[in-house]
């Protein structure tokens, strides 16, 4: 009785069952000559050459070749040998076929079970092995279809049995099983993949003894094998490569390498005819129409409701557009003067409590300022059209908290006081507050002139003709004295533009373009030279006693030069927020302290003799009630009882009022609003036309990003489709094809990073904007998505996408194709949208882009790739509900799995042929029907990112002071 058998043969009670090609007692003994039909009965190799059988001198019958003689050449042979043996269609497997001529195919493709023969060249190899070496490799795919089981096929489905021979002697053998073969038909490659490999060294042989034994290294082989084939050349031959782990490491990454291998398989033609037909016809059971549920039908009409309602926004938007500027040609100069008058106006600041426990006290408390800072204390003053005003004073006096009270901004502190516009001519009407910020806010792609009508179109109103728009900015730059810079772009930090000077004078001229009533503007002169800070000083005196049209201007000095300080009607020193001086300019304000003891020394800077002043002043002069050499005509000083900053806090709670404007002089009932708190002079459309040419405009002049993501999404395409080249349709490779998907929806969710940034980048210009009315948040944010999403989104989407998509080898047709790449672009508007909405939501971009990132690891993991999501704990299995990548992953599987994809593949030898749409369920738990649902969902994701954004921009990303 047979107690073990060689080459892995299996034991049948005293002899043994041996693979195809050996026999002997106990399947050590390598057949010589014959063919693979006779069995047993076949020649076997001897002992005479050595002590190890040799099949040196074995020669092969005709239409038979490799090393034992296994590979048939012909059909004929193939034939011949069948009946030779002894065999008919009744005892063999033929008899289940329409067509059971045996023929022999000599391709890489396994049908049955194929021979394989091969020699090995590995150089490393070699050089210690320098004799011939040669591979026999018998792939079984399906051993009920080989013509006689059992004999010209061995094993079970999807297995693999191995034997090296060196100079005619076989050194050692190895066998696999769970094999999958994926076949590549333009090529004609095939490649096999097994598991669990198992290889024995024959000892004593000149492999497996001695001082370079391998035998430790054979007889530890394990894991998964790869034998890969390319299809026959024109001489009958073909390359492959026997990889595991191991081998690479030790003969090279390449494998143990072979050379002038030949196939042969003898098989029934109708095996070959019936594989064919199953791998060209659909299944039918994934391509059956599939009828909508009630819910899907509901959200396309939604989305239908959705569309039809922008597309009457827009309509409405047009008709208003065009009776707008069907209203009459107007001028938008201004009738009659507008003075500045304020009165008793202070402004608090809480001192500490700070957090929401502070926040909780103020509620409660809202008129206890007894733990609040005093920044402003009772400061009262009046300007008049045709007048300039400087107010001074050292850092920390009030000086920017004054004027932009004056201005209407939006302050985080308490404010008491009252601030009237009076008209000095004409009806009574809404004045228009023009600020100029400290810092110079500008599109650096634009020139000047550019930046200007800009600001011209869409600050005057609609009603006014476009070529009146072009002369007053014409007219402007002339004033401004930039015609020398009118066509040069403005530039920032990173592109050289025009001056620091000029720059000022771009944000005047952009509140000059509108003609305001009054204009108000923040230290104009900051940063800047002494020459260019006197050109500003002249350009603002100029305006201000304009003879057609004066305008009451008030601006925040604070080291003017002797010549600047000149150009000053008015001054209104501030000091610890108290105002120590009002009044004329000149040497008067020097004439008054010198009055009150305060020696001041003739040719010394008077603006620097204030400063002087103001910055360590006698407690007396706060105490002090009375005015400047004209104090009845100028005003007075104001008073209050206390130290340096100090306030009677009662009093001021007790007679507490909010600042308001008047359109009267000293009517304090009659029309108010908030200052600065003006309307968009144009339309929505207008708006938008206005904003998109804009951008259209940078995005033509600055294509460094667009050009970067054009580049990079080809680099990537070809990246991913070389990763994913030509998947099989194994268990195997569809998980391939759904790991490709699933990698293009995590790259969609990072590069989508840089959509926040642009809005983190553009937000300072944004919020200047804004808060001088230029347009609303809505018109901004739709020109912002369009000009972002299509160049920078969409565009970049489609290239990495239909690059991948073909050399992947995804379903080759039309409808498929189209439906990928709509799923993609709709997950590229949810994830644009959430990063929109991340900048909106967090002034510091790095917090911003921190949480992006970190929910977009979130996604990937809730996508249902890495984890199956039935399998997540319920506790946090509702999250993926919440992950727009779950859906994206699950549409573009479902759109695969559509196109009739079936899986051919064997599980522990058992054939597998089945629709994808079953793995696709089994594995990563989609449904096979949720396509529309998925789009739908997406679809909910973009209108509820997008409405949040406009929230937010409208409530949250405004100025705050």
């Amino acid at each position: 009785m047979a107690s073990s058998c060689e080459n892995y043969g299996t034991v049948n009670g005293s002899s043994c069952e041996c693979p195809t090609g050996f026999g002997g007692g106990n399947c050590s003994q390598p057949a010589c000559g014959g063919n693979i039909f006779q069995g047993s009965g076949r020649s076997l190799a001897d002992w005479s050459l050595g002590s190890f059988p040799n099949i040196t001198g074995c020669s092969c019958e005709n239409g038979w070749t490799g090393t034992s003689c296994n590979v048939c050449q012909s059909a004929s042979a193939c034939q011949s040998a069948f009946s030779g043996a002894g065999y008919s269609t009744s005892s063999s497997a033929l008899a289940s076929g329409t067509n059971e001529t045996l023929v022999c195919s000599t391709d890489a493709r396994v049908y049955a079970a194929s021979q394989l023969s091969c020699d090995v060249n590995n150089p490393t190899l070699e050089a210690i092995f320098p004799l011939s070496s040669t591979l026999n490799i018998l792939r079984t795919l399906n051993p009920s279809l080989t013509p006689v089981p059992n004999v010209t096929g061995f094993g079970s489905a999807g297995s693999v049995y191995a034997q090296l021979f060196y100079a005619g002697v076989e050194q050692f053998y190895c066998n696999a099983d769970s094999c999958a073969q994926t076949l590549d038909n333009s090529t004609g490659s095939a490649d096999w993949t097994c598991a669990d490999l198992e290889c024995s060294c024959v000892a004593n042989s000149t492999f497996c003894s001695g001082a370079e034994s391998l035998a430790s290294i054979l007889n530890g082989l394990s894991g998964q094998l790869t034998i890969s084939c390319d299809a026959p050349s024109s001489n009958g031959t073909a390359s492959c490569a026997f990889k595991q782990s191991t081998i690479d490491s030790v003969f090279g990454s390449g494998g143990l390498t072979l050379t002038g291998c030949v196939f042969g398989e003898c098989v029934a033609q109708n095996v070959i005819d019936d594989v064919t037909d199953n791998g060209t016809t659909s299944s039918g059971s994934s391509s059956t129409d599939k009828s909508l549920s009630g819910g899907v039908i509901a959200g396309l009409a939604v989305v239908g409701a959705l569309i039809l309602l922008s597309l009457l926004v827009f309509t409405y938007g047009f008709w208003a557009q065009r009776r707008a500027k069907r209203a009459g040609p107007k001028s938008a100069d201004r009738s009659g003067g507008v003075a500045v008058e304020w009165s008793d106006v202070s402004y608090f600041v809480p001192q500490s409590g700070g957090g929401w426990s502070g926040l909780l006290r103020r509620r409660r408390r809202p008129q206890d300022l007894s733990d609040q800072k005093v920044i402003l204390d009772s400061v009262s003053g009046r300007v008049q059209p045709g007048e300039i005003m400087a107010v001074m004073g050292p850092s920390g006096a009030g000086k920017t908290t004054m004027i932009e009270i004056l201005a209407g901004k939006h302050k985080s502190g308490r404010t008491t006081g009252l601030v009237s516009f009076p008209s000095l001519h004409g009806p009574a009407h809404t004045p228009h507050v023009g600020f100029v910020p400290q810092q110079d806010v500008l599109p650096p792609m634009l020139t000047v002139h550019e930046a200007l009508l800009f600001g011209a179109r869409l600050r005057l109103p609609e009603s006014v003709p476009d070529a009146e728009k072009r002369a007053r900015v014409d007219a402007l730059i002339a004033q401004l004295g930039l015609a020398h810079v009118r066509g040069t772009r403005i530039g920032d930090g990173e592109r050289r533009g025009i001056s620091g000077g000029e720059m000022r004078r771009v944000s005047i001229g952009l509140e000059l373009v509108a003609r305001p009533d009054v204009l108000i503007l923040d230290e104009p002169t900051s940063g800047l030279d002494s020459v260019s800070a006197k050109k500003v000083g002249e350009v603002l005196r100029a305006l201000a006693h304009d003879e057609e049209n004066p305008t009451a201007v008030i601006a925040s000095i604070h080291q003017p030069s002797s010549q600047l300080f000149q150009c000053f009607d008015k001054i209104i020193l501030l000091s610890h927020g108290r105002a120590l001086y009002y009044g004329a300019g000149g040497l008067t304000p020097a004439e008054y302290f010198s009055s009150r003891g305060i020696p001041y020394i003739t040719g010394y800077n008077v603006a620097d003799y204030l400063l002087d002043v103001a910055s360590d002043p006698p407690v007396g002069l706060f105490q002090s009630v009375g005015g400047t050499a004209n104090g009845s005509e100028e005003g007075k000083l104001n008073s209050g009882s206390g130290n340096g900053a100090g306030v009677d806090v009662e009093k001021v709670a007790d007679a507490s009022v909010p600042v308001l404007t008047s359109a009267e002089s000293g009517q304090t009932g009659g029309r108010k609003r908030r200052v600065g708190a003006g309307r968009c002079a144009t339309t929505f459309l207008t708006q938008l036309e206005v904003l998109s040419g804009r951008e259209w405009m940078i995005l033509r002049r600055d294509k460094t990003l667009f050009l970067a993501h054009i580049a990079i999404s080809c680099v990537l395409g070809v990246f991913v489709g070389g990763l994913y080249y030509k998947t099989g349709i194994t268990i195997a490779g569809f998980q391939s094809r759904v790991g490709c998907l699933f990698f293009l929806g995590a790259l969609i969710a990072f590069s989508s990073l840089s959509a926040l940034y642009n809005i983190v980048e553009i937000r300072p210009l944004f919020l200047r904007e804004r808060s001088a009315a230029y347009y609303s948040p809505t018109a901004w944010l739709l020109s912002r998505f369009v000009f972002d999403v299509v160049p920078l989104r969409v565009i970049p989407t489609i290239i990495v996408s239909s690059i991948t998509y073909w050399m992947t080898g995804l379903a080759h047709d039309a409808a498929h194709f189209f439906k990928f790449l709509f799923i993609l672009v709709l997950y590229t508007l949810v994830m644009t949208l959430f990063n929109f909405l991340l900048a909106c939501m967090f002034r510091n971009g790095g917090i911003a882009i921190l949480i992006s990132a970190l929910l977009a690891l979130y996604q990937m993991t809730y996508a249902g790739f890495f984890v199956h999501l039935n399998s997540i704990p319920p506790v946090l299995r509702w999250l993926q509900w919440l992950c727009p990548l779950k859906y994206n992953l699950e549409a573009l599987s479902v759109n695969e799995v559509g196109s009739g994809l079936m899986i051919d593949d064997s599980l522990d030898g058992v054939p597998v042929d089945v629709s994808a749409s079953l793995i696709m369920e089994t594995l990563f738990g989609f449904g096979e029907n949720n396509y529309y649902r998925d789009v739908l969902v997406l679809f909910a994701f973009i209108a509820g990112f997008g409405l949040m954004v406009i929230g937010t921009v409208w409530v949250k990303v405004r100025e705050r002071r």
